[in-house]
């Protein structure tokens, strides 16, 4: 990390390394071979001489590997998770190394549908290969022998993230000694199928959807997915969220029984600016590929049960829920900690109190800090 001298921003640059190619592909679960595998990631601290002090952080679905600190002096707004990561908060890298890699099959630097086929000369699109959790979590175990860490301190990581969690504490047992999956379960439920499958829909049904342009391969427009961002911004905020912001506030200038398709009400005008935000950023093909990735998550799988799977785990686990999750829900966290402790694992669970939804692990850092904090101090 190199710091301004003004002392203002702290700038930090990502890093990218290879670490599968043609002489040594990466077998997905799907039984195809993937290479070469690029891995975009980040750092922020030293690693002790012990190389003891190591926290994996995992980003949710349309994150990246930029969890904190800034690119660049003109940067707006810094990682995604710098409310948890920097001086004196829960992750301080005075005390801990953290790393963050962008997911394979996303779209920020990490081998995913928006990478060039080599095989081809073209962007893989619709052809790249379907991914599953179990093969981002090997990936992340890849980065960590290729930075020679042997041991986590910590991994934690929310929805998406907390998937890869959960999925490295059963495959690899004895990576870390704590891990944290915040709102994210040990299997995609019916209910988060369900959501997923009717935000990809919105992308299928999409007019521009074979129609792909030029060498990028990316549909002309982006409707399908930004009505796709709109459905899931509904599951990943709550009613009382929506309620205490908006309320039934008009868009200003339009009357009550008003015509047109344009927004009438604050609402509608959030989620469109919402979809227009991700259409702006992110491209279909990926959406597809993570949600597709979510629903397939089940750490049963290669194990025959799930206590078979959670028996494995060897690390303490803390899971983190949210009262007013509509996506993960917060009893069927307290169910999983109850099934873990049956299984004579170590497993306690805690909670953040906001009417913010699922996104409150991105929103309430004041309570994510005493709860990380207190974790990793056990």
């Amino acid at each position: 990390m190199e710091k301004l001298a003004t002392g203002e921003k702290v700038l930090v640059q990502p890093q990218v390394v290879r670490l599968f190619d043609e002489e040594n592909p990466l077998r997905l679960s799907c039984g195809e071979e993937l290479s070469p595998v690029d891995v975009t990631f980040e750092t922020y601290g030293a690693l002790s001489p012990q190389r003891d002090n190591a926290v994996l952080a995992v980003h949710a679905l349309t994150g990246s590997a930029h969890a904190a600190f800034w690119h660049s002096p003109e940067d707006r707004e810094p990682g995604w998770w710098h409310g948890l990561i920097g001086p004196d908060k829960a992750l301080d890298p005075a005390r801990h190394f953290i790393l963050c890699a962008n997911l394979l099959g996303s779209r920020y630097g990490t081998t995913g549908p928006t990478s060039r086929n080599p095989r081809t000369g073209r962007i893989y699109g619709p052809d790249f290969p379907a991914v599953t959790v179990r093969d981002m979590a090997r990936v992340q175990k890849a980065l960590l022998d290729y930075l020679e860490i042997p041991r986590l301190q910590a991994v934690i990581g929310g929805s998406l993230g907390a998937m890869v969690v959960w999925r490295l504490a059963v495959d690899y047992p004895d990576l870390a000694e704590t891990v944290v999956p915040i709102a994210g379960d040990i299997a995609a439920s019916a209910w988060v199928i369900a959501l997923n499958e009717v935000a990809r829909q919105a992308i299928y049904l999409d007019p521009h959807w074979n129609e792909l342009a030029g060498p990028n391969r990316l549909p002309v427009s982006g409707p399908g997915l930004k009505l796709a961002r709109m459905i899931a911004m509904i599951s990943y905020r709550s009613e009382i969220s929506f309620q205490n912001r908006f309320g039934r506030e008009r868009m200003p200038g339009v009357p009550a029984n008003g015509g047109g398709d344009s927004p009438h009400f604050q609402v509608e005008s959030y989620l469109h600016h919402q979809g227009d935000k991700l259409v702006a950023r992110f491209d279909p093909f990926t959406y597809i590929t993570l949600t597709r990735a979510m629903d397939e998550h089940d750490v049963a799988r290669g194990y025959g049960s799930p206590e078979a799977a959670l028996s494995r785990i060897a690390a303490q686990v803390a899971v983190i829920g949210i009262d007013t999750d509509r996506l993960f829900f917060a009893h069927e966290l307290r169910a999983t900690v109850a099934r873990l402790q049956k299984l004579g694992v170590r497993a306690s669970y805690g909670e953040l109190r906001s009417p913010h939804g699922h996104d409150a692990f991105l929103m309430e850092f004041g309570q994510l800090n005493r709860l990380v904090r207190e974790i990793l101090e056990r």
